[in-house]
C-alpha cells in the first residue's frame, strides 16, 4: 500500500539526489551547471554543444529554472537535509 511516508522517503530521497550531483563531474558536462565552460572537447563536444543550443532557444526557461532549482536544493537544503536523513535512519532503527 502506498501511503503518506513511503511519499516522504520519495520526496526526502529525490531531493537526497539533487544535493548530491556533482557540477564539476555531471552537471557542467551536460551544460546544466551554474557557470558551464566554453571550450570544447572535441567534435562530439562541439555537436552536443549544438544541439544544446537549439534546446536553449526553445526550452531556454524551463531549463534555467531548473538549473535555478538544482542549485538551489544544493546550497539551501544541506543542512535541513542533514537533520531529516538522522531522523528517518533513527526512525528506521528504532521502530523499523
Amino acid at each position: 500500500m502506498f501511503g503518506l511516508g513511503k511519499l516522504f522517503y520519495v520526496v526526502v530521497l529525490t531531493i537526497n539526489g539533487i544535493a548530491v550531483l556533482s557540477e564539476d563531474r555531471f552537471l557542467n558536462r551536460i551544460g546544466w551547471g551554474s557557470t558551464t565552460s566554453s571550450n570544447s572537447n572535441g567534435n562530439i563536444q562541439n555537436q552536443f554543444n549544438q544541439f544544446q543550443t537549439g534546446l536553449d532557444s526553445s526550452e531556454g526557461s524551463v531549463k534555467k529554472k531548473l538549473i535555478n532549482l538544482i542549485s538551489a536544493v544544493r546550497t539551501l537544503m544541506r543542512i535541513p537535509l542533514i537533520a531529516v536523513n538522522i531522523a528517518i535512519i533513527l526512525y528506521e532503527i528504532i521502530l523499523g
